[in-house]
């Protein structure tokens, strides 16, 4: 390196410097030249290079104490594996890896992120691709957010049931669940539909109607008038209106059904014509047309016997299994939309013990006899406690509680009775104990995306 500096300065530096005498240069005063551009700033070329190529592979480097190696080493990998491989043939295209999709299921619900979020997080994350059980680190499409989807479909709600049974097992003989009495309450878990109301609704089923007429019309070479735009500006002037009167909501409610009625039979009719020409129908379409029809007769049931409430009333005509929870709390949301749960809180961990979109009460017998069933088969025991709000203290479940031996901290029926002050020090002990579960479900709703249901479908919500 030495000879080469010296060689370089022999031949840059100019006569009589101080740099030419010191190398032994011949003097010449024609040229002036300075030995700062051997100093000259060269720029990086922009490419990308590992930074700690001991990292790649993992083998080793990584932070054992990180908290997604610790989950990775709570979660029976291999019984999930033997569940995951029932769902698919030995034959054909080889599918994804169990642990991959398996270990984005969890950090999406672990983070809360969308598909698309988490699997941008798992190609920037080290540890979360080594969660995943990746050994080299993977920066190309190896990952697809469809591939969540897909797999959801496929493997349906019975699978990711048999996971959470089979974690809760895991969790209950390391001894991270104390079974040391149950805590129990319901929420309703809302779903992403806009409010509902009956001249929007029947909106809704109507533009739907009018888009399949056209469709259907051109493959069968017919027009159908279907009074789209007159449907249209009228439904415009009144969700306009700010002020709405009992007979302005009632003009427009008849108005949606005239058009809904036409409409309907304008469509059946089409269906009818291409099956007499033998042309598949898809099943989505029946079903929807289905579902339109029956917000066409409870719509017209409600109009004609001026009431506002009817059996299975639907709300949302993309998502027919919705129906409206009454929270019986009072204030401004009185009324939610989406799918009820019974839950049971065990040593910090919430369980669902009873799941339903139609509306039912929590405190019944059946109910609370379910829960304590499956307390038992989580647990092999029956709950030394059970504690509920004042809701749950009815005269069946008295007797339920005494007949299971366990003790209720329920408030005692009939006139207070003087039976010393250390079952009144327990009673309000245990209740204050019960903010411990509706605290996780503030928790849950806040931060871990309980608020708002994310899958299509009727087993989306569970």
């Amino acid at each position: 390196i030495a000879d080469i500096i010296s060689l370089n300065i022999k031949n840059l530096a100019p006569e009589g410097s101080q740099s030419a005498r010191f190398c032994g240069a011949p003097p010449r005063k024609s040229m002036q030249f300075r030995l700062e551009i051997l100093l000259m700033y060269s720029g990086k070329d922009g490419r990308v290079v590992p930074l700690f190529e001991e990292l790649f592979p993992f083998g080793g480097q990584l932070e054992a104490d990180n908290r997604w190696l610790r989950i990775a080493d709570l979660i029976p990998w291999r019984e999930l594996e033997r569940e995951y491989n029932t769902h698919f043939s030995h034959l054909g295209r080889p599918e994804t890896d169990s642990r991959l999709f398996l270990g984005l299921i969890l950090l999406k619900h672990l983070t809360g992120r969308s598909d698309r979020e988490v699997v941008q997080s798992v190609r920037e994350n080290v540890y979360q691709q080594a969660f995943c059980g990746f050994e080299e680190f993977v920066t190309d499409s190896a990952l697809e957010p469809s591939t969540l989807t897909k797999l959801r479909k496929r493997l349906g709600v019975g699978f990711f049931k048999s996971m959470e049974e089979e974690t809760h097992r895991l969790l209950i003989e390391r001894k991270i669940i104390g079974a040391k009495g149950m805590l129990a309450d319901a929420t309703v878990f809302p779903e992403h539909v806009k409010h509902p109301n009956d001249v929007g609704l029947l909106n809704d089923v109507r533009k739907w109607l009018v888009g399949n007429i056209k469709t259907l019309g051109g493959e069968l070479g017919r027009t159908c008038r279907t009074s789209c735009r007159k449907a249209k500006q009228s439904f415009l002037s009144f969700s306009k209106q700010k002020r709405r009167s009992r007979q302005m909501v009632r003009r427009a409610q008849k108005e949606m059904l005239q058009f809904v009625r036409r409409n309907l039979g304008q469509l059946e009719e089409l269906v009818g014509a291409l099956e007499e020409r033998g042309r598949f129908v898809e099943d989505g379409l029946r079903e929807r047309l289905e579902t339109g029809r029956r917000i066409f007769e409870q719509q017209m049931e409600m109009y004609r016997e001026r009431k506002h409430r009817v059996d299975g009333r639907i709300v949302s005509f993309h998502r027919d299994y919705v129906r409206p929870i009454k929270r019986g709390k009072g204030g401004r949301k009185d009324t939610e939309f989406g799918p009820k749960g019974a839950l049971s809180h065990v040593g910090g961990f919430l369980f669902l013990d009873k799941f339903s979109h139609d509306n039912y009460s929590e405190a019944t017998r059946e109910v609370v006899d379910g829960q304590l069933a499956a307390y038992q088969q989580r647990f092999g025991k029956l709950p030394p406690s059970f504690t509920a709000d004042r809701l749950y203290g009815t005269r069946e479940n008295h007797r339920l509680m005494k007949e299971r031996g366990v003790r209720a901290s329920f408030k005692p029926l009939g006139r207070p009775k003087d039976d010393g002050e250390t079952s009144k020090r327990w009673f309000k002990k245990k209740q204050r104990e019960r903010n411990r579960i509706e605290g996780s479900f503030g928790h849950g709703k806040n931060h871990c995306g309980l608020d708002c249901v994310r899958y299509h479908g009727v087993e989306g919500a569970e």
